[in-house]
């Protein structure tokens, strides 16, 4: 009897000790039956010989032969390899053996607990086995030796046999499955919580395989979908050839920075935060960058390779993140100070290297100069030369179909008379129109197609003219789109756009005041020859006078937005960018403080705030208004429209006082100089008596005479 009840403890039933189950069963049980979620081990009823009491004993004691038996189907189960098939034989065979469901449910994680599982096992047949020596030792062999050598397997099993029921019933697999392990490690039971502990160091090497697979080669080895770095669904070829298009990038790696990976957050387990996951993340793309250049980097870069060093990512620097890796899978728990400062530290080594190849290899403070010179206007003898030139093309509505090659002919005598060829970096500007034609190349040699989707935020409405749609494009060459992203570019185009229609709207107040002036002279000349009458010519001048008045007003309102935004703005904030690139070794970092440069630049200049970019809007648009009628006014003068601009700009430029002088803004950390601007325009109290009464009082209308002709 003693024998039969030991080979019931090992899973084996008979005649003394019966499975419920198999009565049930027309045939024995496989491996594929799911888990009973009860006891079916029993003590056959027709025995008359065992005392009531043994055989609540017995019975307590062949429970442990049901959890051991339903542990090994699981754990066998879950190690069962046979379905993946060789490489080189056929598919059919293995597709009717092993149905597709089977296949999807495998679980690298399972396995690796599963291996835990039969280390448990083994140690409970060693003990299976040695009370079998005992008994056979024994000149009288009692039930209490059996229950006695198993007294800890009372408190092992039965939660384990919870743990698996658990695991199938909720197919638990993955981060899921660590951090269950996890929270069944928090229990008062040092017995049990040893073999938890166990059963999660196993799943943790399969993590940490996982992470020296990402995190050393940039590859993700994820075939199950269990690791909490995931690639992003929908990245099939296509998707992926419709990214790279779009994205004007010929390398695959840049698109994977951009849109292949994310973060998980179901297989995150809980004890890993979400900013380690993050620096994981991070760490794995950027070796990816670094382990995957792109043919023409690296054929530029093979002149430079004995300056600027071997490799991207030295092997060194490789070696030293499998070493840590190791460290943390060999430690026998899991200490999370140590694993975060581990990442951290990977983290830090692959910030560093990429920082290497964006900032010095490909000369990114080079480019971001470039852009502030022509996105942000810093060349201001190149704008104002083609402004200049660009001038009566532009009193002139753009033509559909040859608006962008009309630019182009002012565009090339301002780069003729302002440009040098030494440098290196205008090739990379191109012209555009959007919305109106087709791209057109600038020059054979100066200028570089781009991409003809960049500029999407450029469909917006044209505030004031058709000619308000002219933009930039400026071409990126591997690796400088992991800095210059097309929001990046969106956002600069945006701001040029801007200060191209503040700086044309200048040049026009200034153009009228000179077309005037010299007319002016010419006239003044005519009256001292005695070939114009001088009555006449005082009726003019003192026509003049009033307009003359509000374009100064126009003009002194530009002049000051306009340094403001140049000077206390871009200025201020290019030095602000040039100290954090000094600075910081970390291309994350350098990438958060450029995004807070470009917030600083749209935010201070208001073009973030509807209400008072809307006023500036229409206080340009204004001003062109006013300087096209003033220079037409010896033949087609409206002095009443004249009068309604005058009127409009008045209470445009006050509500615009008003509203920067505001708590919100002017006492907010969001404009820092913007009480500099306020005092430039409020110098002498001007603005601030006018716009007082401006939203309750209607001020009478400053009336223009009439020319008498």
């Amino acid at each position: 009897m003693l024998h039969e009840l030991l080979l019931s403890l090992l899973g084996y039933t008979g005649d003394l000790i019966v499975d419920e189950r198999d009565r049930q069963l027309s045939v024995g049980l496989s491996p594929d039956d799911p888990i009973s979620n009860q006891c079916t081990f029993k003590l056959a009823s027709d025995i008359s010989f065992v005392e009531p009491s043994e055989r609540d004993i017995i019975e307590k004691t062949i429970a442990l032969g049901f959890y051991y038996r339903e542990l090994d189907r699981f754990a066998t189960k879950s190690r069962n390899l046979s379905w993946i098939r060789p490489r080189n034989e056929s598919p059919m065979p293995y597709t009717s053996v092993f149905p597709k469901e089977k296949m999807e449910n495998q679980s690298v994680y399972r396995r690796a607990i599963a291996n835990g599982i039969t280390e448990i096992l083994s140690v409970y047949r060693s003990a299976i086995l040695h009370m079998e020596q005992k008994l056979l030792s024994d000149h009288l062999p009692i039930l209490a030796t059996v229950t006695q050598g198993l007294n800890k397997f009372f408190v092992l099993l039965p939660p384990l046999y919870e743990l698996i029921l658990e695991i199938e019933r909720d197919g638990i697999c993955g981060g899921k499955l660590l951090n269950l392990l996890h929270k069944r490690c928090h229990c008062g039971v040092p017995e049990l919580q040893t073999c938890i502990q166990r059963l999660l160091w196993h799943g943790h090497q399969v993590m940490y395989n996982q992470l020296a697979s990402w995190m050393v080669y940039g590859i993700l080895h994820d075939q199950y979908g269990e690791f909490f770095i995931s690639e992003k669904e929908g990245n099939s070829d296509m998707n992926m050839t419709e990214k790279l298009t779009r994205m004007s990038v010929n390398d695959g790696t840049l698109s994977d920075w951009h849109l292949g990976f994310h973060i998980s957050s179901d297989m995150l387990p809980e004890y890993i935060p979400l900013h380690v996951a993050e620096s994981i993340l991070f760490a794995g793309k950027a070796i990816r960058v670094l382990r995957n250049p792109s043919s023409a980097f690296r054929s530029v870069d093979a002149k430079h390779t004995k300056l600027m060093g071997d490799e991207l990512l030295p092997q060194s620097e490789a070696d030293k993140i499998e070493s840590m890796l190791q460290n943390l899978k060999e430690s026998s728990e899991f200490h999370k100070r140590s694993f975060e400062g581990s990442v951290d530290s990977i983290r830090a080594i692959a910030a560093s290297h990429l920082w290497q190849l964006v900032v010095v290899r490909a000369d990114l403070n080079g480019h971001l100069k470039a852009i502030k010179d022509y996105f942000l206007l810093a060349k201001g003898d190149f704008f104002q030369s083609f402004l200049e030139e660009s001038r009566q093309l532009m009193r002139l509505p753009p033509r559909q179909s040859t608006a962008e090659a009309d630019l182009l002919v002012p565009f090339r005598l301002a780069v003729t008379k302002t440009i040098s060829d030494d440098d290196k970096y205008f090739s990379r500007v191109t012209l555009r129109m959007p919305g109106i034609g087709v791209k057109a190349d600038v020059s054979k040699s100066k200028y570089v197609d781009g991409d003809s989707s960049l500029l999407s935020d450029t469909s917006m409405e044209m505030s004031l003219d058709g000619w308000d749609g002219i933009a930039l494009e400026y071409s990126i060459d591997w690796p400088l789109q992991l800095f210059f992203t097309q929001q990046v570019l969106s956002r600069y185009r945006r701001i040029f756009q801007y200060l191209l229609r503040l700086k044309r709207t200048q040049m026009e107040l200034e153009k009228s005041w000179e077309s005037v002036m010299q007319q002016d002279h010419s006239n003044f000349s005519k009256r001292v020859n005695g070939s114009k009458s001088t009555s006449t010519s005082q009726q003019r001048r003192q026509c003049f006078r009033p307009m003359w008045r509000v374009r100064e007003h126009m003009a002194f309102l530009i002049r000051n937005l306009q340094f403001y935004i140049q000077v206390d703005v871009i200025e201020s904030q290019w030095n602000v960018l040039q100290n954090h690139i000094h600075e910081s070794r970390d291309f994350a970092q350098l990438v958060d403080f450029h995004q807070e440069y470009l917030s600083a630049l749209i935010s201070q200049s208001f073009l973030d705030i509807g209400s008072v970019s809307r006023i500036l809007d229409g206080i340009m648009k204004l001003c062109l208004q006013f300087c096209w009628k003033i220079e037409n006014q010896d033949t087609n003068a409206s002095t009443v429209e004249l009068e309604r601009i005058t009127e409009e700009f008045n209470k445009k430029s006050n509500s615009l006082y008003t509203i920067l002088r505001s708590s919100r803004l002017a006492g907010s950390q969001r404009a820092p100089f913007l009480r500099r601007f306020l005092l430039r325009l409020n110098f002498n109290s001007f603005f601030e008596q006018t716009a007082q009464g401006v939203m309750n009082v209607i001020r009478p209308r400053q009336t223009i005479p009439v020319l008498q002709r």
